[in-house]
């Protein structure tokens, strides 16, 4: 008989959409990932297409990175699938605090993609539930996020030019998946780090959460799970709005350079003007991370007042984070970064 989690997955991701395909399942030996490995290996279908794991280890927790691992490869083993390894360089030890959680990650993931395009992956699955969804809105509100980072982790996300993150489990509680693992009496990996409270995102999940549910409101997971389905539902209108008005304005001027039509924003709203200074942004493959708030309003002030719809004093050139050079010419407002 097909397990409720099975039933759940086979709905969220059809095994029939991906029969002919391969497919790389990212799995660190926890529970989450190992319900999932175990789950997609009992309802995958017949075809030509290859299921596969791949296990990143760190290299951060000495014995147990590496039984870690040993489990993992024991596992792809026992379940028939092929498994790929890959290993932190030694640098990655030297990193601390909130740099070395992005460090990890940045690391990881380029491992999934380059396993991914050598073994022709269509899709790198990850086992991302809804409380992983749940600690990430509440962690954006700390940090004060836009109604973009309200949407909380994408069900999907390109990783390379053929290659896609996919995340079924975005619907699923993890008590689920530890009560899955208990019927088939399935052990999984316990990582300690995942108690480590120097982590902000396991102050989160160990201490904020538990004590807002007892304090304030017993389902604030489905709380933030709602929000960050009403958020996502707004930022795909405002998505729209701001693809059409890209098409009309944005114009390319070589390699590393844009050039903004600023007579289109006259009419538009503040925040649609800084949403698509964002996507020009992204687009671009220019660095985010030191782009908060504020220097969103000074770029999004600089074509606004060109244009006569602030009264502020003109600003007509700006160096940006990540070396990103604003300058406000003949109606036109041009971002431009020299490529190292």
């Amino acid at each position: 008989m097909t397990h409720k989690i099975q039933n759940q997955l086979a709905l969220s991701w059809p095994p029939e959409a991906w029969r002919d395909l391969t497919v790389l399942l990212a799995v660190s030996g926890g529970a989450d990932s190992v319900a999932l490995a175990r789950a997609l290996a009992a309802i995958r279908a017949d075809g030509p297409g290859r299921l596969c794991v791949a296990h990143f280890n760190h290299c951060l927790r000495g014995a147990e990175s590496a039984a870690d691992e040993t489990f993992v490869v024991e596992l792809c083993r026992r379940l028939g699938l092929h498994c790929e390894v890959g290993h932190a360089a030694a640098a990655l030890a030297d990193v601390a605090g909130a740099t070395l959680e992005e460090a990890a990650r940045d690391a990881r993931y380029e491992f999934l993609r380059q396993a991914a395009e050598r073994l022709g992956a269509r899709y790198v699955v990850t086992a991302h539930t809804a409380d992983d969804q749940a600690e990430t809105v509440l962690h954006r509100v700390i940090r004060g996020s836009g109604i973009a980072g309200l949407c909380g982790i994408g069900r999907t996300r390109p990783l390379g030019p053929a290659v896609t993150v996919i995340r079924p489990l975005l619907g699923v509680r993890r008590s689920e998946l530890l009560a899955y693992l208990q019927e088939l009496d399935q052990p999984y990996r316990d990582d300690s780090s995942n108690a480590d409270r120097q982590f902000t995102r396991n102050r989160i999940r160990h201490e904020l959460l538990p004590r807002l549910a007892v304090d304030f409101n017993p389902g604030v997971v489905d709380a933030l799970l709602r929000l960050a389905t009403l958020a996502g539902e707004v930022q795909a209108v405002v998505d729209a709005r701001v693809d059409a008005l890209a098409a009309r304005c944005v114009e390319e001027e070589g390699p590393g350079a844009v050039r903004i039509k600023l007579s289109e924003l006259t009419t538009e709203p503040r925040y649609v003007v800084r949403e698509l200074l964002i996507a020009v942004w992204r687009q671009q493959g220019w660095p985010l991370q030191s782009m908060g708030f504020a220097e969103w309003e000074q770029l999004a002030e600089m074509g606004l007042v060109a244009t006569g719809s602030s009264s502020s004093s003109a600003v007509r050139k700006r160096m940006f984070p990540g070396g990103v050079m604003a300058e406000v010419d003949a109606g036109r407002l041009r971002l431009g970064r020299e490529r190292s």
